[in-house]
């Protein structure tokens, strides 16, 4: 089975799953792929807070325990739909817990496929806008890795981070993480104001670094810039390393490429 550790949040679980259903080959419900969602929010601390030392367990530790019951029951490639999970002191904790454990679960890492995923879809130079949690932001998960790749970045300043994307994510009202699409239009005002600030500096694509993200913009594009969305990459990786025979060919973002080599608008 394809695994997923849910509840980081809950949403971006189903959503990955969602997305695995989308990107499938399949005529019928018997053809689609077996998938485990397993989402236990409530055992697994919030990976800003653990990065910024506001929570002072390790999250790696309760996604490693998930991990290893879902191969238990009989997961061979899982993912995480949080990038900011993949910030080395939690990610590395993952990984290290598997192998102390002889487990032989493939773990995708997310940000590294999106990586390689823009590598096939832009040129070098490329500038690419980055909006994330603040952990992922502070950690330069993206950021480093991106420059690595040949790419230009563009991230909100310390102050936009704060006051746009971090509410946008994590206000207790508005919030994407209160659930329940309660407020969603506020989040959305603020993070699509974030973008045009990155766009004034020079951003010509936006990177979605937070699988909450995409449930408040699920458009392709965004006044001319196309949207990559991160989970859509994991959904992606976790079908091909399970099959690569049921992978659909990649077509989102290649028809928000051509609309924005066309002039088209969002």
């Amino acid at each position: 089975m394809i695994g997923i550790v849910g509840g980081v949040g809950p949403a971006a679980g189903t959503d990955l799953v969602k997305k695995i259903i989308e990107e499938t080959v399949a005529g019928s419900d018997q053809e689609h792929l077996p998938v485990l969602l397993y989402s236990l929010p409530g055992r697994i601390a919030d990976r800003t807070d653990y990065l910024e030392g506001k929570a002072p367990v390790n999250p790696g530790l309760a996604m490693a325990a998930i991990c290893r019951q879902m191969e238990q029951a009989g997961v061979t490639v899982a993912g995480i739909p949080c990038n900011t999970a993949h910030a080395p002191e939690i990610f590395d904790t993952i990984r290290e817990e598997l192998e102390a454990r002889s487990s032989t679960l493939q773990l995708v890492h997310l940000v590294d496929e999106t990586v390689r995923s823009l590598r096939t879809t832009f040129g070098s130079g490329t500038n690419i806008g980055i909006l994330s949690t603040t952990g992922t932001y502070k950690r330069r998960l993206y950021a480093d890795k991106l420059a690595e790749a040949g790419f230009a970045c563009t991230v909100p300043s310390e102050a936009v981070q704060t006051a746009l994307v971090h509410n946008a994510v994590y206000h207790p009202v508005y919030g994407i993480k209160a659930g329940g699409g309660k407020g969603i239009e506020s989040a959305r005002r603020q993070l699509r104001q974030a973008m045009d600030g990155m766009q004034l500096q020079g951003a010509e694509a936006v990177l979605l670094a937070c699988t909450e993200m995409p449930l408040a913009l699920p458009e392709a594009t965004y006044r001319g810039m196309p949207l990559i969305d991160a989970t859509r990459v994991l959904a992606r990786a976790l079908i091909r390393m399970y099959d690569p025979a049921k992978l659909k060919p990649e077509a989102r973002l290649a028809r928000s490429m051509a609309s924005v080599q066309q002039g088209a608008g969002p």
